[in-house]
């Protein structure tokens, strides 16, 4: 994990009232975050996913997961350092939004 996937895990995550897991397997991919509940995949995104080369790749991949029903919430590493705070209410605000949608 990175500094900032561990600060997000450690520091917000690993105690939310919905259960998440990190570095979990779907198909082919491993998801920073997953929550089965919300269906939400959360990604921390560094440096290399903004290069040319790899937005073919991430599009693939984002469109894959979205197939299987999950929402793929991207967030940058920058975002987790420079303001924590509003990152963990989005997240939040999201989870609930995605819960309250998939009830039956």
């Amino acid at each position: 994990m990175t500094p900032q996937e561990k600060h997000l895990w450690y520091d917000y995550l690993r105690g939310y009232p919905v259960r998440f897991l990190k570095q979990k397997v779907v198909d082919n991919y491993i998801c920073d975050f997953y929550c089965s509940k919300a269906k939400l995949v959360i990604e921390l995104d560094g440096s290399q996913h903004y290069l040319d080369k790899n937005k073919e790749k991430e599009k693939s991949r984002n469109n894959n997961l979205e197939k299987r029903g999950l929402m793929v919430l991207h967030i940058s590493n920058y975002d987790i350092t420079a303001n924590f705070d509003g990152v963990c209410e989005h997240i939040d605000s999201v989870v609930k939004e995605r819960v309250s949608a998939l009830l039956p």
